[in-house]
């Protein structure tokens, strides 16, 4: 294991201390923490400094209509929303089986989404769902689609100093919407492919896993058009295959959903 370069901890109680204190070089955003060390720890990455987001009043959860979401809430907070259950159960189930319970309890919706890492289970289905993410920083603050987030593997559009403060949601209403993944191991491991698959007037099918960053399919006709990426959980022609199986079980879920 590569040693960690020693670094410093800064713990602003403003967003604007806090964006100020990210725009130094070498300075990191720190929310649940959960992936950022695990990147540390090998080396990936060498923050000179690392800035605490749990002062800021960024966790919240708010229904009404549509559903708006704190950075800094918990994974295990949104997952035992009543509010979430009810009126967006997709989001439920998906975060029952993502990581484990001990990771649920700290990491965050915002790092989450912010990471960047294509393995991840709730970027696929926000996006699917429609979700925005507003972003502060600097000079002004904006809103982007989820999937506007990403420009490739483990990179994101973010630009220095911006944070994600929130997600909005948009309700559900009468569409029906499903995320499915394969893991090659325990339910709770990465995927090898994730589809996340919302039907209505019109449908919105988003993969990931298999692709550098949460990919939308105009059908689930176009999987042959896909670059998709060969890795430790499988390759490039098994995710293809399996893509096309999960596809149709997601969107049979879809289908069912709420029946």
């Amino acid at each position: 294991m590569v040693e960690m370069r020693p670094f410093e901890l800064i713990e602003p109680r403003s967003l604007q201390e806090a964006i100020a204190a990210l725009r130094d070089e070498g300075a990191r955003p720190m929310s649940g923490g959960t992936a950022l060390m695990l990147m540390m720890k090998a080396g990936v990455l060498r923050p000179t400094r690392l800035v605490s987001l749990r002062r800021l009043g960024l966790e919240g959860i708010q229904a009404n209509g549509s559903l708006r979401v704190g950075a800094m809430t918990t994974l295990r907070a949104l997952e035992k929303s009543e509010a979430v259950r009810k009126g967006w159960p997709a989001i439920t189930k998906t975060l029952r089986t993502l990581s484990n319970v001990r990771v649920r309890n700290v990491a965050t919706v915002g790092g989450a989404l912010a990471h960047g890492d294509p393995h991840m289970d709730l970027p696929p289905l926000l996006a699917a769902l429609g979700a925005r993410v507003t972003i502060a920083g600097p000079k002004a603050e904006r809103t982007l689609p989820v999937e506007e987030i990403y420009a490739g593997y483990l990179e994101t559009n973010l630009k220095s100093g911006e944070l994600i403060t929130r997600v909005d949601i948009p309700s559900l209403g009468k569409k029906r919407a499903a995320y499915l993944k394969c893991t090659t191991r325990s339910a709770d491991d990465w995927p090898a492919v994730g589809v996340a698959v919302v039907l209505g007037e019109e449908d919105r099918i988003f993969v990931s896993a298999a692709t550098d960053r949460p990919t939308r399919l105009a059908s689930v006709n176009e999987v042959d058009k896909l670059n998709i990426e060969g890795d430790l959980h499988g390759s490039a022609a098994y995710k293809k295959q399996l893509l096309k199986v999960y596809l149709k079980r997601a969107m049979d879920e879809a289908r069912n959903a709420g029946h």
